[in-house]
């Protein structure tokens, strides 16, 4: 365990990366989304300890699904409003994934702005693409109308792009256990969506980001490398490294799988960005609405994340999710957007016991 992080690290170069954990991006590409990798390290982002208290901050979210129908669709964006300030939640994610989602999450995001919650899209798109070429213009595209539509603050790009290119049932720490072909494909969507978006909002800050124990694929996206064992190809580069987390994958310090036990946290941590897990939920089959509240906000989720904030550098906690819909029944109120769950009541109660 006491080499826990350079076992993540891909062949010979563990100890060069977890003294800085980033290397620098130096010249071989005129896109601002990436550079061709050099061995030189570079100092890592600046970044808060933990979320801005006050007025400023947005450690405590939730998720949203505006562009995909259900409860989203007939409750009202002031209505929506409302109850996330009643929770005291002040950030919220929605899906874009084309020109009409994306001016669909635009139409709310202003009212949801001047009401104290920060809104920010996720960028979805697939690995349907011939080349890595060809995703990185699709996701140059839809980079740009994102950023087009609305002038957010933050960008997430992509959405668990490193489990489509997994090669199985496998933990993901290792770099071996990623498809090239997919990887390269992901490599290129996440590039060009980068890119997009800067090409419109050069002061856009990017959320990158995976879950489980997928920690190599960002690793080769930050160093150049990919699973055929090559490097010096282009280097991403991003601003806040987010995490979805669910309650059956148990202690994210203590996560269990096939290549051993790893502490999530500490490996997000030393990539030198702030943090956000910007999906948290329990699964519905977990049991009661009060199991699911008390789970929820208890040692291994809210309880946790908040109490190791300063440690790891958690900027941002996020609820997956406000209303019930077609994802499952893991909204804080049901798919009528208006009846409140237990969670919601327990989150509204953690949030005023628990300023961040």
């Amino acid at each position: 365990m006491k080499n826990r992080i350079a076992s993540f690290i891909p062949r010979s170069v563990a100890a060069a990366i977890v003294a800085s954990m980033m290397l620098a991006a130096c010249g071989g590409s005129d896109n601002p989304a990436d550079s061709a990798a050099t061995g030189k390290s570079a100092a890592s982002p600046k970044s808060t300890a933990k979320a801005a208290s006050g007025n400023g901050s947005i450690f405590y979210g939730a998720n949203g699904h505006n562009s995909n129908g259900g409860a989203y669709d007939f409750t009202s964006v002031q209505t929506q409003l409302s109850q996330l300030q009643e929770m005291g939640a002040t950030i919220y994610r929605n899906d874009v994934y084309s020109q009409t989602s994306a001016n669909m999450v635009a139409k709310i995001a202003k009212t949801m702005e001047e009401g104290g919650v920060t809104m920010y899209p996720v960028i979805l798109m697939n690995l349907n693409y011939n080349s890595e070429d060809e995703a990185y213009k699709a996701g140059y595209t839809l980079g740009q109308q994102t950023a087009n539509s609305y002038h957010y603050k933050y960008y997430e790009v992509g959405n668990e792009l490193e489990a489509k290119a997994l090669i199985g049932d496998v933990d993901g720490t290792v770099w071996y256990q990623y498809n090239n072909w997919s990887y390269t494909l992901a490599r290129g969507a996440i590039r060009g969506m980068i890119a997009g978006v800067k090409s419109v909002d050069g002061s856009a800050r990017i959320v990158l980001g995976g879950t489980w124990l997928h920690t190599a694929f960002f690793q080769m996206l930050a160093d150049g490398s990919q699973p055929d064992g090559t490097w010096g190809h282009p280097a991403v580069t991003w601003d806040v490294t987010s995490w979805h987390w669910y309650s059956n994958q148990g202690d994210m310090t203590h996560a269990c799988g096939g290549t051993g036990c790893h502490d999530v946290l500490q490996f997000l941590h030393d990539m030198g960005r702030p943090v956000w897990i910007n999906e948290f939920g329990v699964r519905p089959e977990l049991g009661s609405y009060s199991q699911i509240a008390t789970y929820m906000t208890g040692s291994l989720m809210m309880t946790q994340f908040a109490s190791l904030a300063s440690k790891y550098n958690i900027q941002s906690i996020q609820a997956f999710e406000l209303y019930d819909d077609s994802e499952g029944a893991y909204g804080l109120l049901e798919a009528d957007g208006v009846t409140k769950k237990a969670a919601y009541w327990a989150y509204k109660d953690f949030v005023q016991n628990n300023p961040m």
